[in-house]
């Protein structure tokens, strides 16, 4: 298993529980793939794929709820098309 490969545990319903690894994984929730990856340093990033022609953009909020717990939330916002400067969103802009 290579250093940056995750160990993830799937549970069924009835408590039936199957174990994998994977280098990355996604969640489909709210219609969008929320895709789960180890960066290195032990972090884990977390992100939303945006399609060309989306109108909205995808925040995660993450909060602690208690020592153990936190709330993550996925919240759509409308997409800055125009900012009336014709600039061109990309990879590099931290946009």
């Amino acid at each position: 298993m290579s250093n940056d490969a995750l160990q993830l545990i799937l549970e069924d319903t009835d408590g039936t529980q199957l174990e994998t690894s994977c280098t990355r994984f996604a969640v489909v929730w709210q219609g969008k793939e929320v895709w789960i990856q180890q960066v290195g340093n032990n972090q884990l990033m977390i992100g939303v794929d945006v399609a060309e022609g989306d109108t909205e953009y995808a925040n995660l909020l993450l909060r602690p709820l208690a020592t153990n717990l936190v709330s993550l939330e996925l919240e759509m916002e409308s997409a800055d098309l125009d900012d009336g400067e014709g600039h061109v969103h990309g990879p590099d802009c931290n946009h």
